[in-house]
């Protein structure tokens, strides 16, 4: 064998000292990588850990602001108003009908004209009926020549019985004093039928029973009129004073039925026209004793002077019943309340900016102001509009035509510096 290659004594047999020089480069590399993996971990670790969000703090805002219109939580005295559709209707109507069959001769009215209790506003011919008044006035004064007549045949009878038992007869006297009745009788009826004639005799001219103004007249003159004429002469309505029916529901009685039961004047006004302008200003004068089961509401009256008569029959009109006046009260806008799946709830606006959501209780609401029971206090401010935008902890700005009030204690301090 070649003597090129020798053994160590320290290696195994066939290797040489070139391969153990090998495995220490080796091993170099290795604790090369590992080093490198470590350093490397580190520096991921660290991207990761300042590429993390970082939690807002309580007072720091979240995104950009927005801008909003706020107001400011104050007291004061809030109207419950009650709303309901109600139809105007006349205090009194009277359909002026005849009360006998004739012609129509005359007719003493003009359409729409104001009119007194008693006024004549037709005529219906008479002349009949002065014949039947006089008829009746002669049968009466026969009867009663026969009455007379009857009554002085039963005195005499009377006075010679007295004289002469035997002249006259008993049932002869008996006889005559029947007779006497009979005509009583008689010209009692004639009296009557007397009496009949005129009364139709003053129905001739046909009046208004109550005050009012007059409508278009139903018949012309020359026409047959009887009193089962279903339309009448014309219709008599009473506009001053006139009242307005009206509904409420059911849940809102008991805001007014005690204070009506009590004897308080309660305010009604009638609210109309396009604009949505009051009419007239009256008061309530009578609440239903039923409540209607299919609508769940119950009608009210309400009474108005209507002197200028701004209210007119059957129109429909808004009333607007005053119910109560609370008195220093939290008062917030109606814009200003959200809706949530906890209940109402308004975005109040911190010191800094900062927007927070506050559950609070609702009392009776307006068109414009809100009652707030619980969960705010007066001075305080909320979001108005925009109130889409914001989540809890929300920075908002509001426009300088909006200015925030000054605080109370600055203000106490600004006065305390005038006082002498």
């Amino acid at each position: 064998m070649s003597s090129d290659i020798t053994a160590s004594p320290a290696s195994p047999i066939g290797f040489s000292r070139k391969p153990r020089r090998f495995q220490h480069g080796v091993k170099l590399l290795a604790l090369a990588g590992g080093l490198g993996s470590a350093l490397w971990w580190g520096y991921s670790a660290s991207i990761r850990e300042s590429a993390a969000p970082v939690a807002p703090s309580a007072t720091a805002p979240r995104g950009p602001s927005v801008s909003v219109e706020a107001a400011t939580i104050s007291k004061g005295d809030f109207p419950v108003l009650l709303h309901g559709l109600g139809t105007v209707t006349p205090s009194a109507t009277s359909i002026v009908k005849t009360r006998i069959s004739g012609q129509l001769l005359d007719i003493k009215f003009k359409e729409g004209q104001l009119i007194k209790a008693g006024d004549v506003i037709a005529e219906v011919d008479p002349r009949p009926y002065q014949l039947a008044l006089a008829q009746s006035e002669g049968q009466l004064q026969k009867d009663l020549s026969l009455l007379q007549n009857a009554e002085r045949d039963l005195k005499r009878y009377e006075e010679l019985s007295g004289r002469m038992k035997d002249a006259i007869s008993g049932q002869q006297i008996d006889t005559q004093r029947a007779l006497v009745e009979q005509y009583k009788g008689t010209t009692a009826v004639d009296k009557a039928l007397v009496g009949q004639a005129r009364l139709n005799l003053d129905y001739c001219e046909i009046v208004s029973l109550i005050d009012g103004r007059v409508g278009l007249r139903q018949v012309d003159q020359g026409n047959f009129v009887q009193a089962t004429d279903s339309n009448g002469i014309a219709v008599v309505t009473r506009l001053s004073p006139i009242t307005v029916i009206f509904t409420l529901p059911q849940n809102e009685l008991p805001l007014v039925l005690p204070r009506f039961r009590s004897g308080a004047n309660l305010t009604v006004v009638a609210v109309g026209g396009e604009h949505a302008a009051a009419i007239a200003k009256g008061r309530l004068i009578a609440i239903d004793n039923q409540i209607d089961p299919t609508t769940g509401t119950v009608k009210l009256r309400a009474e108005f002077a209507n002197e200028n008569e701004q209210l007119f029959p059957n129109e429909f009109v808004d009333a607007e019943l005053l119910a109560d006046t609370l008195h220093d009260v939290l008062l917030a806008p109606t814009t200003a309340i959200q809706r949530g799946a906890k209940g109402p709830f308004v975005y109040v606006i911190k010191p800094g900016g900062i927007v927070s959501p506050r559950q609070v209780k609702l009392g009776p609401a307006g068109s414009e102001n809100v009652v707030i029971e619980d969960g705010l206090q007066s001075g305080e401010r909320v979001v108005t509009e925009g109130a889409d935008k914001l989540r809890e902890g929300a920075a908002v700005t509001v426009p300088a035509s909006n200015p925030p009030p000054p605080p109370a204690d600055s203000a106490g301090s600004r006065k305390k510096s005038k006082a002498p």
